[in-house]
């Protein structure tokens, strides 16, 4: 079969930029597996193994997240951070998520403690990427306030587990995810899978009961068009 493409091919592979562009954006934006986007593929007629599907997530799939980071307008000053819990080979970690006032997310921290050194590191690399924050909410754990207090001193920090509501809502996807991959298999691949898969969520989920009809339909032509240029940009 031969597949058209607008896009110069990507050297050293077979298939065009739009088909694996497809593939990643298909695997993250729906909870699939990569054998779900290989039945999707193969519908269309595109013959791929689910192995080639899941090194085209792995290798490119952090080039999209790059290019939405570069991309993303500023953040808002007011921050949410949390931790929640996922266990991976037997063994408790910490996965550290921080997500601005308009609910996107700014990172994702893979961590296996959970005290003040950790939310240091965390928080340091959040100011470290995006500035100074005006208010800062966490929930109740106490290893935030040193932290906090040392590295933006004039930030108005609020310890209030009903405050925090927000980013506990961030967290579900992940554990969608968690459960459809059967747990994640290291630190590393979780790191590198989530934080891919927050960051493509963002420009295609937009908070939909906030828009109108047309409102929410510009905005995902918007998205598809983002992931055009993008998938221009990729690099073998």
């Amino acid at each position: 079969m031969t597949i058209p493409t607008s896009l110069p091919r990507l050297k050293g592979f077979r298939f065009p930029r739009e088909i694996i562009a497809y593939a990643v954006w298909a695997y993250h934006r729906f909870a699939l597996s990569t054998a779900d986007v290989e039945d999707l593929l193969a519908e269309r007629g595109v013959i791929v193994s689910r192995e080639a599907v899941r090194l085209w997530v792995n290798r490119f799939g952090s080039q999209f997240a790059a290019c939405i980071r570069r991309d993303r307008p500023r953040p808002h000053d007011k921050w949410h951070m949390d931790e929640v819990v996922v266990p991976i080979n037997g063994v408790k970690h910490w996965l550290w998520r921080a997500i601005d006032g308009n609910g996107d997310v700014l990172d994702i921290l893979i961590q296996p403690r959970r005290n003040a050194k950790a939310a240091k590191r965390f928080f340091g690399r959040l100011v470290a990427a995006y500035g100074e924050p005006r208010v800062v909410i966490t929930d109740k754990l106490r290893s935030y306030t040193k932290p906090i207090k040392a590295i933006t001193p004039d930030a108005d920090h609020r310890a209030h587990k009903g405050l925090n509501n927000r980013i506990e809502g961030s967290h579900r996807p992940t554990r969608k995810r968690e459960k459809m991959m059967g747990r994640f298999k290291s630190p590393r691949q979780a790191q590198r899978f989530l934080v891919a898969h927050d960051h493509i969520t963002t420009i295609f989920c937009p908070r939909r009961y906030r828009l109108s009809t047309l409102s929410y339909r510009h905005a995902r032509a918007d998205a598809f068009k983002l992931w055009e240029g993008y998938a221009a940009e990729l690099s073998a």
